[in-house]
């Protein structure tokens, strides 16, 4: 296992689709932490996160399919396949077992991988993320994903703005912002319809209960894409989990508050250890 530096590593799927993937440290006496990035990102959604744990954790962050430098697969897309790709990820690199993590999306596919893949799951963080966005989601996401075909990605900028960030960070921080804008409008439009069209069915709930590992729940107090609620809802299904909510963050806290999201990582990468001991 090497590190990838800049630059990410293909690996094809089992059903042929390239599955683009990073990793960064390579010392194989660490514990491996595996992460998938939200809606309309890639792997570099990360690399804040990674950048803190350096020294004490191996980051494998991939792009989900569709997005980033992955390929683009045949509808239907779901958890499930999304969750396969990070197995297969871990298979190529021999990683038997990880602390796996995710925000938003990235979190209903940790989900699903710990619920799934027991066996290879040590830890699991679910940041401002949902085992079910509700009775209206699959309306609400068709619309979103209707919308971006009738008027293009960028119709959606100013929405996603809003949601992604405080108002405070956007200020103090617009380069960051401005790398999200441009992620998100580098996506091919049809692998984002189907990428929403999963998040409006996707239903985790059954999985609570056999999640069996130690779990962080981490949400931002102005989070309205996954709110409070939804986290709390997780935190009430999930037996070995704490929750975290964090002042002044929304959406996409592993940008806006990385040290937070590292620090339970770290703590989530230390218990692992120390069971296996």
């Amino acid at each position: 296992m090497t590190d990838h530096g800049t630059n990410p590593a293909l690996l094809n799927a089992s059903d042929g689709v390239p599955i683009a993937y990073r990793v960064h440290g390579a010392d194989r006496a660490l514990p491996f932490v595996g992460l998938v990035h939200s809606l309309a990102m890639d792997h570099r959604f990360w690399n804040p996160v990674a950048e803190r744990l350096a020294g004490r954790a191996n980051v494998i962050a991939i792009d989900a399919r569709g997005h980033g430098r992955s390929g683009v697969s045949n509808p239907p897309y779901t958890a499930d396949r999304m969750a396969q790709d990070l197995l297969e990820v871990m298979d190529h690199l021999q990683v038997d077992k990880a602390v796996v993590g995710g925000a938003s999306m990235g979190g209903c596919i940790a989900l699903t991988f710990a619920g799934k893949h027991q066996d290879r799951t040590s830890g699991l963080a679910l940041i401002d993320t949902t085992a079910w966005y509700g009775p209206t989601a699959p309306k609400d996401w068709e619309d979103r994903a209707m919308k971006a075909v009738s008027q293009g990605l960028g119709a959606l900028v100013g929405f996603q703005k809003s949601r992604w960030f405080s108002d405070a960070f956007c200020a103090r921080e617009p380069g960051v912002v401005q790398n999200c804008v441009d992620t998100f409008l580098a996506n091919d439009l049809n692998a984002y319809v189907s990428t929403c069209r999963m998040l409006g069915v996707f239903d985790g709930r059954t999985l609570l209960p056999q999640i069996r590992v130690p779990t962080r729940i981490l949400v931002g107090d102005e989070d309205y894409a996954a709110p409070i609620e939804m986290a709390q809802a997780l935190h009430a299904g999930i037996r070995h989990s704490s929750l975290t909510v964090i002042p002044g963050a929304r959406h996409l806290t592993p940008l806006e508050v990385p040290d937070i999201i590292a620090g339970a990582l770290d703590e989530l990468c230390l218990e692992s250890r120390n069971d296996a001991i």
